[in-house]
């Protein structure tokens, strides 16, 4: 959203920013809360999840270092729509609303980028619709974990071997594809069994990324 901003600009956008580190595990905010405030991520990964009042989860995003979230609140000025939780430690920065609505109107740019990222999201719920009506749990998980590979994977040069740097639960994991923890970990045990990922301390590498990617479907 900023790349088209400049030197001038972006100088004034940051002087407006509060920086807020957060603990693991914490909740920056919840559903139902007023939101008065954009967040990018500086370090670390944020969870979005939408719970139930059953106390079960969804989770449509984990955001990374660049990334923001919050935006909607801010643009159509209700509360907020999902919870946002630091996965790990993390750090973020806060624009105001204010700040954020006087700074979309003088940059067109702006505009169009932010239009253009939330219509990447709306794709991408699209998406985990799709996989909820049209694909069983072992397709959803091996999608979720490619994902993960994908935006999270470290691999080491001249392995196959693929690490994804973060530490999810299997209540982490559930959220993500949407179903309860002890159907994550009968999926999960046949991941191993297969030699397709192995696990240790909620770390997870993958072992067989070609394999994987059949299961997903993709």
């Amino acid at each position: 959203m900023f790349q088209s901003l400049s030197d001038e600009d972006i100088e004034r956008l940051a002087a407006s920013l509060r920086y807020r580190p957060l603990k693991k595990g914490e909740t920056l905010f919840r559903k139902g809360d007023e939101g008065n405030s954009l967040y990018i991520v500086r370090s670390g990964s944020i969870r979005i999840v939408l719970p139930s009042e059953s106390g079960e989860e969804v989770s449509p995003a984990i955001l990374s270092e660049g990334d923001f979230f919050g935006e909607m609140a801010l643009l159509d000025g209700m509360s907020r729509s999902a919870d946002a939780v630091a996965l790990e430690a993390s750090e973020v920065f806060a624009l105001n609303r204010r700040d954020f609505l006087s700074f979309l109107l003088n940059n067109e740019n702006a505009i169009q980028s932010i239009f253009s990222f939330l219509s990447m999201r709306l794709r991408k719920t699209d998406d985990l619709l799709e996989d909820v009506c049209f694909f069983n749990i072992s397709t959803r998980l091996a999608r979720r974990l490619v994902e993960l590979a994908a935006n999270y994977g470290r691999q080491k040069e001249g392995e196959d071997i693929i690490r994804i740097d973060l530490r999810l639960t299997q209540k982490d994991l559930a959220s993500m594809v949407g179903v309860t923890r002890e159907s994550i970990n009968k999926e999960m045990k046949v991941l191993r069994e297969r030699n397709l990922i192995s696990t240790r301390e909620n770390m997870i590498q993958i072992l067989n990324l070609t394999r994987l990617k059949r299961r997903a479907r993709l």
